[in-house]
């Protein structure tokens, strides 16, 4: 047997993986929002539709930002491995079907988004679960220092994209995108804007 190697040389590599994939996802968002200014007329844009791809290019920034937390793990396995790839999978599925291949059988994005909702909100509901499995992972420290509030979003999320699941009424889907973008900036900037 060889030695193992040092956790911080498992984490670069680990991380290069990661990064293959989530970089993968943001081309597929910004090759997919490119075409709206290729061919304007081509597709119809659908602002829900946009809001979660402005989301989701957040959440992918926001899980690489997120992810230089496990630098500081001491010990990896194969099992952590495979969770943390299935993790940058399951946002890369959630990047295609924000942008498919092709959606020549809808009338535009509005038809294509409203038809595939279970899908996408499924998968997001997925993506936070992983996330709280993600953010333990780190530790029982690094998980405290969310406080309460990660509590209550966790579980207020996937209520949210349970119903998402089902409700096809646009007014909802407008609320839930908007919300949710205020909320993830403000996460953002209030957990991770300060100095090392």
């Amino acid at each position: 047997m060889h030695p193992e190697p040092p956790a911080v040389d498992v984490f670069v590599h680990i991380r290069i993986v990661m990064g293959m994939v989530i970089g993968l996802g943001i081309t597929r968002l910004l090759t997919g929002a490119a075409r709206f200014v290729q061919h304007p007329g081509k597709d119809r844009i659908y602002i829900v539709h946009l809001g979660w791809v402005l989301s989701l290019l957040l959440m992918l920034v926001h899980f690489w930002w997120w992810e230089f937390g496990l630098s500081h793990l001491g010990e990896w396995t194969f099992q952590v491995y495979l969770f943390l790839i299935g993790y940058a999978i399951l946002l890369f599925l959630m990047c295609t079907l924000l942008f498919p291949d092709n959606i020549a059988e809808y009338s535009g994005y509005e038809e294509f988004f409203i038809s595939r909702r279970r899908w996408f909100f499924g998968l997001l509901a997925i993506t936070f679960l992983f996330d709280l499995v993600d953010t333990l992972i780190k530790g029982r420290a690094h998980f405290e220092e969310f406080g309460l509030e990660y509590m209550i979003r966790t579980p207020a999320y996937v209520l949210l994209c349970l119903v998402a699941m089902q409700v096809s009424d646009r007014r909802f889907h407008l609320a839930f995108v908007a919300a949710s973008l205020i909320y993830q900036i403000s996460f953002i900037f209030r957990l991770f804007d300060t100095p090392n």
